[in-house]
């Protein structure tokens, strides 16, 4: 697809990566909907998931979102980086088959340090089958337990990393949540990957390294060969291979002399009145719209990156989103009803009487949402 007149710009670009996941426009009907167009949504934390959902789909509160998790329509597990995603349940176990070999050979120093060796993996996989076998599932704390009894030593991550294992060879997987409130607000029960996820859909790697490619491109284009690579982990040379195979089915624009792909539904945006210009938009950590990508300055002057990840130390604070560029950070205060919501704009930002309103009515959208 040939690229339009319309001038690109950073925002133009930003908000063309808004309307391919979503985040402009009617958004999606459901949350499995939604999860699923996204492919994979990073998720290690948890609260910040559930908001990048309810910034996808209308109408819903935080508590549809753990609903699907409950009901096994969304799955939170580690298909990439080491990173907890949502991803719908079915693609699960292929996406696993392509990239957990990389991700397992990456953690082997780790686990020579901790002492973790193949005949311990065993030996936890036969404690957890055994403790599980009900379908009932169970805690983090509860496997530790027979981790323990089982003369496995689960301290200084010892233990996290045994189950980030278990996980990545689909023994098990995270399932519905184990309580709202006190030490369980926020934990899954691990249940036998096959029991919780009946139906996996079988890809052989080439097809699904291009199938995880096209789906990428679409849900979060515009987006770079590298983008995907290091979103994925996939060497960039099967990466090129895969593009080549899907070329056809996608947009392509230049922008500062970097190659671009996208879907031609978002690219077809750019031949009329690109939405967007004036939404305003209050984003959690960790959001695919910046997270997503392995150079984030088309969104985020770099300037401002150390506000957005201070120090580097790869937490994402939350970000406001202005008409396709992050232009500040915002915090919440106090709990409950009582909780409020604070702008933090960037030094030299100055948030007109319009955006102002717009992200009070963000931030009441967020409160109501978390709240139910």
């Amino acid at each position: 697809m040939a690229q339009s007149s319309k001038q690109l710009t950073r925002k133009v670009m930003g908000r063309l990566r808004l309307a391919s996941q979503g985040l402009l426009g009617p958004g999606f009907g459901s949350v499995p909907e939604a999860v699923r167009w996204m492919t994979a949504m990073q998720a290690q934390d948890l609260q910040s998931a559930l908001w990048a959902v309810g910034q996808r789909v209308p109408g819903i509160v935080a508590s549809d979102v753990r609903s699907a998790l409950d009901g096994g329509t969304i799955v939170r597990s580690w298909p990439m980086r080491g990173t907890l995603h949502l991803l719908a349940p079915e693609d699960l176990k292929w996406i696993l088959g392509i990239t957990t070999e990389r991700m397992v050979k990456s953690a082997a120093t780790r686990h020579r340090e901790l002492g973790i060796t193949a005949e311990d993996v065993e030996e936890c996989r036969r404690i957890a089958e055994k403790l599980t076998a009900d379908g009932q599932g169970a805690t983090r704390d509860r496997l530790f337990e027979a981790f323990e009894a089982g003369g496995q030593v689960t301290k200084a991550q010892r233990g996290i990393h045994l189950l980030w294992v278990l996980c990545q060879h689909a023994w098990l997987v995270q399932g519905p949540m184990a309580g709202t409130s006190g030490k369980l607000a926020g934990q899954q029960l691990f249940m036998p990957f096959d029991a919780w996820i009946p139906e996996s859909r079988a890809v052989g790697r080439e097809e699904g390294i291009a199938e995880l490619l096209l789906r990428y491109l679409r849900s979060h284009g515009p987006a770079t060969e590298r983008d995907f690579s290091w979103w994925s982990q996939m060497p960039i040379t099967e990466v090129r291979a895969a593009l080549e195979s899907i070329r056809g089915q996608l947009a392509h624009v230049e922008f500062d002399g970097v190659s671009y792909w996208l879907s031609p539904e978002t690219a077809a945006l750019l031949d009329g009145v690109l939405p967007g210009q004036r939404t305003l938009l209050a984003l959690p950590g960790f959001d695919e719209f910046l997270l997503g990508y392995t150079d984030r300055s088309l969104v985020l002057p770099p300037q401002h990156a150390q506000k957005v990840v201070p120090g580097g130390n790869g937490v994402f604070k939350r970000t406001i989103v202005s008409g396709g560029e992050v232009v500040g950070t915002w915090a919440r205060s106090g709990t409950g009803k009582n909780g409020d919501v604070v702008p933090e704009p960037f030094d030299g930002v100055d948030l007109s009487a319009a955006a102002q309103r717009s992200f009070e009515l963000q931030a009441e959208k967020y409160l109501k949402f978390m709240a139910g």
